[in-house]
């Protein structure tokens, strides 16, 4: 069997593909390339005004890129419905190395200096691959993602990749769409160049979400 290297993970995302693990305590992995693609077209992103007041609550401390590793294990974690995970100690390996250069990134919900959601992923080029995210209170993965978005309107990315379809996902306005077609974005996408905004200053990620909606 191949063996999967970060290089090779690069690679294999630039071309929509990419690895899961079949449980939590297997070290193996296995790719995937769906026939169906979940994505979250930053144009179209359904902020509801109730989030929208808990992103601008300040109950919420959020960061990116300051506790990488510890976002992907509060991802591997148990919760109801979902005992098992697909991030083992091989995904644990290659997408913190991923992290270390520079092509994977987290965002942080802190309440009181807790970690307590958050969510991370991949960039290649002007692409944002959505791996995982997990809530330990309400609305702080929300939260997170709203945050996520921001960014990446900030930094100019153009496609952000859910992979899989969830209803929860569905509420903020990601479609389905082929393989064919999302691949054909994708091309464009990777070959484009972004920035992963580690910061976002005084800029209220609200507006910056809601006036991209509002102009595409």
């Amino acid at each position: 069997m191949l063996e999967i290297t970060p290089d090779l993970l690069l690679q294999a995302y630039r071309i929509g593909v990419f690895p899961m693990g079949e449980r939590r305590d297997d070290p193996k992995l296995y790719w995937l390339d769906p026939r169906l693609r979940a994505v979250l077209p930053l144009d179209a992103f359904h902020l509801s005004k109730r989030l929208a007041r808990t992103v601008r609550s300040g109950h919420f401390e959020v960061s990116a890129d300051t506790a990488f590793l510890d976002v992907m294990r509060a991802c591997a974690e148990p919760r109801p419905g979902h005992p098992e995970s697909w991030i083992n100690d091989p995904i644990l390996a290659l997408y913190g190395e991923l992290h270390r250069r520079g092509h994977a990134h987290s965002i942080e919900c802190r309440a009181n200096g807790v970690l307590v959601g958050g969510l991370y992923g991949v960039s290649v080029g002007a692409a944002f691959f959505g791996e995982s995210m997990f809530s330990r209170v309400r609305d702080a993965s929300k939260v997170a993602l709203v945050h996520l978005v921001a960014r990446l309107i900030k930094g100019g990315f153009r496609l952000l990749d859910c992979q899989f379809m969830t209803e929860h996902l569905r509420s903020f306005g990601a479609i389905e769409i082929a393989r064919e077609t999302f691949k054909g974005l994708l091309g464009e996408a990777v070959e484009a160049s972004a920035s992963f905004q580690r910061e976002l200053g005084a800029v209220d990620p609200c507006v910056l979400v809601q006036d991209n909606t509002r102009t595409s």
